[in-house]
């Protein structure tokens, strides 16, 4: 196996674009692959463009019938048909839609062809973890769902224990919805609780089919959350599910949306918890996975003070390069936000919060707190499910 990562990009990628008013703006993946740059992380991974995901390989998780709809739609956006979810205030059908759609899932495939295939140690997607696709639909800013493609991919190609861990601040719902019925796949999901965020699901119960009881896990988080409640309800769920799974893959959302600058949510996480959980998600797979890491990009709206740096200590992570938070920022990335945008570039890796401190479970808890509250909500559903005490 190499031990070295890959990273994952096509700048074609950035031609995800659903038009100058709306949130997810592809400058986001432009600006990290350049802040990736600017610190000469092209140097510590293989960069790799992977081709687009094919039709049978779409067919893996979607519908034909909604393929053919985002190809229609693709071809002629003025027709994309609504009862898909094409068309819509948050999924505006644009020309190209499909090939860029199937070209961001083609990375995730792709990454998780190398990590099975021992190509790769880890593999990084950051224009990946569009985790609101369903099968037959599109939903949330996502038109296919890279993420449970890969999964699916893996699982076609033998893997038979498959961890996803998605910290983005809304449920993972699409990757939870094409595995509800399959015990290989254990999905966890840490998100804002669905009273308060889009999509309105993700509640402690939702635990998994019958026929694969307690393979789903949902962390629903109070509003307001900030770090040292983020990481406790992290280290709080994940590394003991992880633990007893046994996963041969683990496979990681890092949407940027946690963070307290975020237009869209409503927690208060920092760029350096966010930091705290990719190195907590590497050691994670280096522990109970033999080191395979699949690690995807997800949402993230303020696009200039957030998502490049968070993406970019992602890629830093995953290729064994940690950047201190302290670290000044290259004044020609800075140069280009400016340029490109007219906003000024923030200076430093760091919200200035690192290094950041929780207590662990270990510690008690106190019922009165909604933390600890919405921790045991989930510890309870789920836990007597898979043999371990709540």
């Amino acid at each position: 196996m190499s031990g070295r990562a890959q990273l994952m990009w096509d700048e074609a990628v950035t031609g995800y674009d659903f038009g100058p008013d709306h949130p997810m703006d592809p400058v986001r993946l432009a600006l990290t692959r350049r802040l990736v740059d600017a610190f000469g992380l092209d140097r510590e991974v293989d960069v790799v463009a992977a081709k687009p995901a094919g039709e049978s390989t779409l067919r893996l998780v979607h519908r034909e019938d909604y393929v053919e709809a985002v190809k229609a739609a693709s071809a002629d956006p003025g027709a994309a048909d609504a009862s898909y979810g094409l068309g819509t205030m948050d999924d505006p059908a644009f020309a190209g839609m499909h090939e860029v759609s199937a070209l961001i899932a083609g990375q995730s495939v792709g990454a998780a062809e190398a990590v099975w295939h021992g190509d790769a140690l880890h593999a990084v997607n950051f224009a990946g973890g569009l985790h609101h696709a369903m099968p037959g639909g599109a939903s949330g800013f996502c038109i296919y769902n890279d993420a449970s493609l890969a999964i699916a991919r893996l699982l076609e190609l033998g893997a038979e224990r498959i961890a996803y861990v998605d910290v983005d601040v809304h449920h993972g719902d699409g990757v939870q919805a094409a595995f509800w019925e399959d015990p290989r796949v254990l999905t966890i999901s840490l998100h804002e609780h669905p009273r308060t965020l889009f999509p309105q699901t993700g509640w402690p119960e939702e635990t998994g089919a019958s026929s694969a009881e307690g393979s789903a896990v949902n962390v629903a988080l109070p509003a307001g959350t900030g770090d040292a409640g983020w990481l406790r309800a992290f280290h709080s769920v994940v590394p003991e599910l992880v633990a007893e799974f046994r996963p041969q893959v683990l496979v990681t959302q890092h949407g940027a949306d946690t963070h307290f600058e975020d237009p869209l949510a409503h927690l208060a996480v920092s760029l350096d918890a966010q930091r705290a959980v990719q190195v907590a998600c590497h050691d994670l797979a280096h522990e109970y996975a033999d080191g395979r890491w699949v690690a995807l990009g997800g949402g993230g709206y303020a696009v200039v003070d957030v998502v490049p740096r968070s993406w970019t200590h992602l890629v830093a992570v995953a290729a064994g390069r940690a950047i201190a938070p302290e670290t000044v920022i290259p004044e020609s990335w800075r140069q280009e936000v400016f340029a490109r945008t007219r906003q000024l570039a923030p200076v430093r890796m760091t919200d200035g919060r690192w290094p950041v401190s929780w207590k662990g479970w270990e510690s008690g808890y106190d019922p009165a707190d909604r933390l600890d509250q919405a921790i045991v909500a989930t510890r309870r559903a789920v836990f007597p499910l898979r043999g371990l005490l709540p």
